[in-house]
């Protein structure tokens, strides 16, 4: 994979917010085969136009780049969303 960043597209970066807006406990899918538990804080963008996902697990707090992100599933009951393939997956 590139170091060069990708950025997500809009429709799928709303479903980052939601998860934030409603501090969802998330499945978190990475791209080579990782997974990581975790609560969704904030999304944050740099000056390089990187954006990130801040997560707490139970490491810590958590940037994570959003190319790096393969899919999020809520375990909330009752979420307003099932999962979503971030579509950064290898082709």
């Amino acid at each position: 994979m590139s170091d060069a960043y990708r950025p997500l597209s809009c429709d799928l970066y709303d479903y980052l917010e939601i998860a934030c807006m409603h501090r969802y406990r998330l499945r978190i899918e990475l791209v080579g085969d990782g997974e990581l538990l975790a609560q969704a804080l904030t999304t944050e963008t740099t000056a390089g136009k990187e954006e990130f996902f801040l997560v707490e697990s139970a490491e810590g707090v958590q940037r994570l780049r959003l190319d790096r992100l393969l899919a999020i599933t809520p375990l909330n009951p009752g979420a307003s969303f099932g999962r979503v393939l971030l579509g950064n997956g290898p082709c």
